[in-house]
């Protein structure tokens, strides 16, 4: 996980923490990273932004 920068440190209610940090990694069929999110907000809206970007750039 931090290969990709999942886990690391963050500030959490104005602390620093060490954690999983929500994100997103998008990896190609070759194994290469295509799109990173280092940080995800609003999770409930995200996946429709990955699945955009898969079927509009990842198709070209």
């Amino acid at each position: 996980m931090s290969e990709y920068g999942a886990f690391g440190e963050k500030i959490m209610y104005g602390k620093k923490t060490v954690g999983v940090i929500r994100s997103t990694v998008l990896v190609d069929e070759e194994g290469k990273v295509f799109k990173h999110w280092k940080r995800v907000q609003k999770a409930a809206d995200h996946p429709a932004k990955v699945l955009e970007v898969i079927q509009k750039d990842m198709k070209k």
